[in-house]
């Protein structure tokens, strides 16, 4: 018998189902494949790193930190310097790093539901107490319940997703600086990490929590290469917060964590992002008049400032799953009971949905 921590026992890995379906839109990913010019700059980069492998890469990736650095001030407008940046292999790891430097037995993460799966299982995996407050209705989060909750479980970290997954929903700066100011509170202090995953698809007139840096400490600012960059399987995620908070996060990442090939795919994308961000106007278009649609048709859509749409209700979801299935859509089954999660594909794989939905509903 393996001596298996008792709160892992029973339990299934994290994922999506990965089928073969001719329509792919269950996990949010960016449905526009890198440029052959952004494939051939990456090789040449990859090429070049790969003349190194013999040593070690960079540890703390200065280069990359600056170019992060960069980009976030042409995206946000908001100036940083490499020291205020960290990366690693996802917002996942990312988050880990946050867990493991500002969690651990006797601390509390929080959070509000519905929101991210995985950010229990980080906690799980860290060893800190999991709790989690609501959101309304609508999935707003109301400033005077997160106060409230905050005071009354003291957690050491607060975990808030703006735009949320799987909900598409953005936080109002107001919102964020009611929960900065509530942990500012908290004995011991707090930190509050917005994720970010999908801010580049934020609406127009959607503030980033980037703003709100400058004046504090405790706050960190997740993004990801993954969804408005295209870059999923190169696994590139990255936070931003002030230097004393970054330089937590260096004493608990694993040496050299950030292999030089990913450094060196990172970069070169990061010199395209005109390029690649240009692909992000066109799937906020889709995802606005995908809702639009789904309204239209008597169903209910979140509004959404991500690269997803939750929609339903449905009397039973895992049927309409399965229907959409049987003609090659794959969407997810998450969320509250009775929503169903889209990600915004190119528009002849939103037609090929709307036209499965109809199909399956009826309507």
């Amino acid at each position: 018998m393996l001596p298996l921590r008792p709160e892992l026992a029973g339990l299934e890995p994290y994922g999506a189902p990965q089928l073969d379906v001719p329509v792919l839109l269950n996990v949010n990913e960016n449905p526009y494949a890198p440029s052959e010019q952004v494939v051939a700059d990456v090789a040449a980069a990859v090429a070049q790193a790969a003349r190194g492998l013999n040593r070690y890469p960079d540890r703390d990736f200065a280069d990359l930190r600056a170019d992060l650095a960069a980009y976030l001030l042409a995206e946000s407008g908001v100036a940083l310097t490499p020291a205020q940046v960290w990366a690693a292999n996802g917002s996942n790891e990312i988050m880990l790093h946050v867990l493991q430097a500002f969690g651990g037995p006797g601390r509390t993460a929080l959070s509000f539901a519905p929101t991210y799966s995985m950010y229990p299982e980080y906690a799980r995996d860290t060893s800190t107490r999991w709790v989690v407050g609501r959101r309304a209705e609508d999935f707003t989060l109301d400033p005077e319940h997160a106060r409230a909750t905050i005071a009354e479980h003291a957690p050491s970290v607060v975990l808030l997703a703006s735009p949320n997954n799987p909900t598409g929903t953005a936080l109002p700066a107001a919102t964020v600086r009611a929960v900065l100011d509530a942990a500012a509170r908290v004995p011991g202090g707090c930190v509050v990490v917005v994720d970010e995953a999908y801010g580049e698809f934020r609406r127009a007139g959607t503030p980033s929590a980037l703003e709100l840096l400058a004046g504090h400490p405790h706050l960190a600012v997740s993004r990801t290469m993954s969804k408005a960059f295209g870059l999923a399987g190169a696994r590139v995620g990255y936070l931003a917060a002030a230097p004393a908070l970054v330089d937590a996060l260096r004493v608990v990442r694993l040496p050299y964590h950030l292999s030089a090939v990913t450094q060196a795919v990172a970069r070169a994308a990061l010199a395209h992002a005109p390029e690649l961000m240009a692909q992000v106007g066109s799937l906020r278009d889709e995802r606005d008049a995908l809702v639009a649609w789904l309204r239209g048709r008597g169903f209910e859509a979140a509004d959404s400032d991500a690269n997803f749409v939750l929609f339903g209700r449905f009397d039973d979801r895992d049927a309409v799953w399965q229907g959409l299935l049987d003609r090659g859509v794959l969407v997810r089954v998450t969320g509250p009971e009775g929503w169903l999660r889209v990600s915004v594909g190119t528009p002849a794989e939103t037609a090929a949905f709307t036209d499965a939905l109809v199909e399956v509903t009826g309507r």
